[in-house]
């Protein structure tokens, strides 16, 4: 199946939905709280979380004559399609070429690089 831009989120929906799978459901007010600096204007945030809703990945319920917007969309089904597309992007789609550029600058050690293998060792029996 072909993605569209649909499936893909943006670094600012990115931004909102971490923070929504980290505080649940939660008012725009207190988005905006959690924000780091510099925060963005209230609407902004509004019109991202309609965006994300209108993809399916956010819903809300009305409490209070508020919104309270939850994620729908599950962290884990996020963190691999990241974690592929940027493999895709910055290493042509070469995890060994990920995997050689944390060993040349010193990101991984010897003992973590063992416990790889053991892992892919004991997933393919």
């Amino acid at each position: 199946m072909r993605k569209t831009d649909k499936d893909k989120l943006t670094p600012k929906e990115e931004e909102l939905m971490s923070l929504l799978w980290e505080h649940g459901p939660i008012q725009i007010s207190r988005l905006l709280d959690l924000y780091p600096e510099p925060k963005p204007h209230f609407n902004t945030v509004s019109t991202v979380m309609r965006r994300l809703e209108g993809k399916g990945f956010v819903g809300h319920n009305e409490v209070g004559g508020t919104f309270h917007y939850y994620a729908i969309a599950k962290k884990e089904d996020f963190r691999s399609r990241s974690f592929s597309n940027f493999i895709k992007n910055y290493f042509g789609g070469s995890y060994y070429g990920a995997v050689s550029s944390l060993v040349a600058d010193d990101k991984i050690s010897t003992e973590e690089l063992r416990e790889l293998l053991d892992l892919v060792e004991r997933k393919r029996k």
